[in-house]
């Protein structure tokens, strides 16, 4: 019983400072000269805090993922310094026609899809029993994929589509599989073994894949 009561108490102290700060500052941006840590960046001077730190502009020049036809821009952390330590992050998705968002998991982050334009397929997978929930998405509809799920969403229009993401993690993280099982270093005998596709196939999809990073 003593144990029972002493952790509660032991979890208050650890969660103390954490807390505090959150009620003693309206915000901390992120102070992006230092390196980041794994609670985020450590806070701006408030006598150096611009309204541009809470600003983000959509218009920034899209990171582009040829074979997939898709393009996107990120407001991480990393690029957005005001939602530093809030739990929020953004990304603005391009995808033309025949675009395809490909299987992929965010491993640090729930995520909400709104569509901006367009109409898409959107999915996901569940972890133990590999079912799958799918939902076709026109203009204002929006969808939710649970943290760390292998998910997907594609054009099914005849026209470009655009999806604004929110994640519920300041750095989400995203994995996509394609490049997980082919842009590695991996030896090409050795992804055959795991993944019963042939050392032929393998090389062809790791010449075409090749080592990549997303920058996310």
């Amino acid at each position: 019983m003593a144990k029972l009561v002493f952790l509660p108490i032991l979890f208050s102290f650890f969660l103390l400072p954490f807390s505090s700060l959150a009620l003693t500052q309206d915000f901390c941006v992120a102070n992006l000269l230092l390196s980041d840590t794994p609670a985020g960046y450590q806070c701006k001077p408030a006598a150096i805090v611009t309204s541009n730190d809470f600003y983000f502009s959509g218009a920034t020049s899209p990171v582009t993922i040829d074979p997939f036809n898709i393009s996107f821009v990120p407001a991480y952390g990393s690029y957005f310094p005001g939602i530093n330590g809030m739990s929020l992050s953004g990304v603005r998705v391009f995808l033309g026609t025949d675009g395809v968002v490909p299987l992929h998991s965010v491993p640090r982050a729930n995520e909400i899809i709104f569509v901006v334009k367009g109409t898409i397929m959107a999915g996901f997978i569940t972890s133990n029993s590999n079912v799958v929930y799918t939902k076709t998405l026109s203009q204002g509809d929006m969808f939710l994929f649970p943290q760390g799920l292998v998910r997907f969403f594609y054009n099914v229009g005849n026209t470009p589509a655009e999806v604004f993401g929110v994640f519920s993690n300041q750095n989400p993280g995203i994995q996509i599989t394609d490049y997980a099982l082919f842009g590695n270093i991996l030896p090409a005998e050795v992804v055959a073994k795991v993944t019963y596709i042939s050392v032929a196939e393998v090389l062809r999809l790791k010449l075409f894949f090749g080592p990549r990073t997303l920058g996310a």
